[in-house]
């Protein structure tokens, strides 16, 4: 697994969101772009995530970030995990793990002794010039957002 690092110019893309919408990263220019990759919607750790991203949206826009969730579900179900946790950003479905892969997520992991390959649950910040500010890859579903504001603001 080869993530992209501090600096690496951010892979472009375009997924289609929770409505079924292609959303292009080239969408975001200009803009902070807080890319957080989770293994799979509707699961207790990605709720517990999503919800502490949800609930300090207004701090984040507070420091210029939008904030795209990138996992392997389908659309549909993208679309019930935000009506039911009532997510105020954009979850885009990465089926065929391609854009996974670009930005070096995808890759080998082990549940309860079975070997699978899977998302691994690691954030970007990417910066207004396209590239890669800074990488989370070292906190738990319940600080995530957290780690994220501290980093913003102490930048």
């Amino acid at each position: 697994m080869n993530t992209l690092k501090a600096g690496d110019t951010t892979p472009k893309f375009s997924l289609p969101d929770q409505d079924g919408e292609q959303v292009n990263l080239t969408d975001f220019q200009g803009q902070k772009v807080l890319v957080y990759f989770y293994p799979k919607a509707m699961t207790p750790g990605c709720t517990v995530q999503a919800c502490g991203l949800r609930d300090n949206m207004e701090d984040l826009k507070k420091h210029g970030v939008e904030v795209l969730g990138i996992s392997t579900d389908k659309p549909e179900k993208l679309s019930r995990f935000a009506e039911k946790e009532l997510l105020n950003f954009t979850l885009l479905s990465d089926e065929d793990h391609q854009i996974s892969q670009a930005f070096g997520v995808w890759g080998e992991k082990t549940f309860m002794g079975k070997t699978y390959d899977g998302i691994h649950r690691i954030s970007f910040l990417i910066g207004e010039d396209g590239k890669v500010a800074h990488v989370f890859d070292d906190f738990k579903t319940s600080d995530h957002h957290d780690i994220v504001l501290n980093y913003l603001k102490s930048s």
